[in-house]
């Protein structure tokens, strides 16, 4: 039989919940337990749902091998640092730190103490994402929308570390190239910290990336588009479908039902649809699992620490753009 790992989770807020139930059901953790520093709340969770509560989070570390981090960001180098230091492998929720400063010190004690960590950019598994990953080659121009109804949750930082960098996050997944250029906007409605922003991403292949993210919308969206040579490509996070568009030469013989463009130079192409198939999957599970793997085989985390570090400081140089 396959071993286990023994994980405990830090935050059982509304999101750290979600994490217990799916940790609980996967085949690869055993859920040793959780800590959360709101006593009456960990009470009821453990009396309701049946998981232990420990009363520190030093015997939750001590009890395990892996330490599942869903608390509020500020607190989220003070816990991982003390579990690296402790020789734990951990799994933080998005983004990885308050700041690029705490990052990089994570990075160096992942190093030192040899152990494995990833983050929650849960979008990396949506199925549609996954879906099309494999065929997103070289985009020159993106496009992502990432609107929310207004929640108070999540209003403690701007609008950017919230939402918008889980699309810098898949941007910076499949362009390979150094980003040389940051443009920005954001505005603060309701909050402290704005509420809805704009960004230009610009990286020296040519590749062009345009963001938004509103926390203030009407209605939810959440939808990139890649555009590269001979491919259109939309993802909607949301609904869990995409969009395929191919281009290839024109065949000689051109039936009334194909699909034709026909450029300036007399060029032509033909178009047709490629849609994907798409396994549908629990985003949220797929990650853990996915860590879990990296863990047991000894492989390289598919969200790392270095990645998560480096979406936070475009996030950081957008912030600063305003």
């Amino acid at each position: 039989m396959r071993r286990k790992i023994n994980v405990g989770v830090i935050g059982a807020g509304h999101l750290g919940k979600i994490h217990l139930r799916l940790l609980k059901e996967s085949s690869l953790y055993n859920l040793i337990g959780f800590y959360d520093d709101n006593i009456e709340m960990a009470k009821n969770i453990s009396k309701e749902l049946n998981y232990k509560s420990f009363d520190s989070i030093e015997k939750l570390i001590n009890s395990c091998e892996m330490i599942d981090i869903v608390t509020p960001t500020q607190f989220h180098y003070k816990i991982a640092s003390k579990c690296i230091k402790a020789g734990k492998h951990i799994f933080i929720e998005k983004p990885i730190t308050a700041n690029t400063r705490e990052a990089k010190k994570l990075l160096l004690l992942e190093n030192k103490y040899n152990v494995k960590g990833q983050v929650g950019h849960v979008e990396r598994f949506n199925p549609a994402f996954k879906s099309v990953e494999h065929i997103i080659e070289n985009p020159m121009f993106i496009e992502s929308h990432r609107l929310a109804e207004f929640n108070p949750r999540g209003t403690d930082v701007p609008v950017v570390l919230d939402l918008m960098i889980h699309d810098i996050d898949i941007i910076l997944s499949v362009v390979d190239s150094n980003l040389i250029d940051i443009s920005a906007s954001g505005v603060s409605v309701i909050s402290d910290t704005p509420d809805i922003a704009n960004a230009r991403l610009e990286f020296d292949n040519g590749c062009v990336a345009n963001l938004t993210a509103s926390r203030i919308s009407l209605k939810n969206m959440r939808k990139t588009r890649f555009f590269q040579k001979d491919a259109y490509i939309a993802v909607d996070f949301l609904s869990k479908n995409v969009e395929v568009l191919k281009m290839k030469d024109a065949p000689k013989k051109i039936d009334e039902y194909t699909m034709i463009l026909k450029n300036a130079e007399g060029n032509k192409k033909q178009i047709y649809f490629q849609p994907p198939e798409i396994k549908i999957t629990n985003s949220i599970l797929e990650e853990l699992n996915s860590f879990a793997n990296s863990i047991l085989n000894n492989g390289k985390p598919e969200v790392s620490l270095k990645d998560a570090t480096k979406a936070l400081s475009v996030a950081e140089q957008i912030i600063k753009n305003f």
